[in-house]
């Protein structure tokens, strides 16, 4: 009997292969892996594999060729995850341009402000899409009144003078915005902060539009009454801050 159990114990693989089968497959899933997550120059890889053309195997030259470079290129790697268009990825790069532009636009108007002694007198901005100007209407306007005061026009005229030269630019224009607080006005001429704040915004583009020649066509005006306000209207500062007119300087790429 002892013989017969020596010979069936003989039976099948020995049981150091199952350990190694694995190894194996471990091996087979690491190599795969690295496969997937290299890049291949396509163009190297097509002289590599042209050199083979005409040799015998299993698949004919141009199969292997084209399975290949679909792999190399990660076109069919994963069907459902498309690649952003390149026309998004050239107006995100162009929108950070501009919006490094302004930003350095910025700057300089600030240097200039300072040069010119403006930096006490007005406020200089930017969310990266525009640059702010702002003027307390204090400086501009008596209260009430839309009409400029003589002694805002040396300020208007060096700031207008900055502004000319970036109007050069045809895809650069000019936003006059007026704001006032939240204090009711009724009168024959402004029955409503509306019509206050857009009547100093206008007063203001006008003044630029006749006595510094600026291209009307690169200017627009809004009034925004107390709608938009900075500051906090139950303190007489939030109040003052709130009254203003801004000039906004906004780019227009495709303008």
């Amino acid at each position: 009997m002892r013989p017969k159990q020596e010979e069936e114990a003989k039976k099948g693989a020995p049981a150091f292969m199952n350990t190694y089968g694995d190894m194996m497959t471990l091996l087979l899933v690491f190599f795969v892996l690295l496969f997937s997550m290299s890049t291949i120059d396509v163009e190297k890889y097509k002289a590599f594999v042209s050199s083979f053309a005409g040799g015998e195997g299993i698949l004919d030259g141009e199969t292997i060729l084209e399975s290949q470079i679909l792999l190399g290129n990660g076109m069919n790697q994963y069907p459902d995850i498309d690649p952003p268009p390149i026309d998004s990825v050239d107006n995100e790069l162009e929108d950070q341009g501009n919006r490094k532009a302004i930003e350095e636009m910025a700057e300089e108007i600030r240097e200039y402000f300072i040069k010119h002694d403006l930096d006490q007198k007005l406020e200089v901005g930017s969310n990266g899409e525009y640059i702010s100007i702002k003027f307390d209407d204090i400086l501009l306007f008596d209260t009430g009144k839309a009409n400029l005061k003589p002694g805002a026009i040396p300020v208007l005229d060096k700031v207008g003078i900055m502004l000319a030269g970036y109007l050069k630019n045809p895809q650069l224009r000019l936003g006059f915005e007026g704001h006032t607080d939240n204090v009711p006005i009724n009168t024959t001429q402004f029955p409503s902060n509306w019509e206050l704040s857009a009547a100093r915004a206008i007063a203001v583009a006008k003044f630029y539009i006749e006595e510094m020649s600026f291209n009307p066509s690169q200017i627009s005006t809004e009034g925004f009454g107390q709608h938009v306000p900075i500051g906090p209207n139950e303190s007489d500062e939030g109040r003052a801050a709130n009254r203003r007119v801004e000039i906004k300087i906004i780019s227009e790429p495709n303008r």
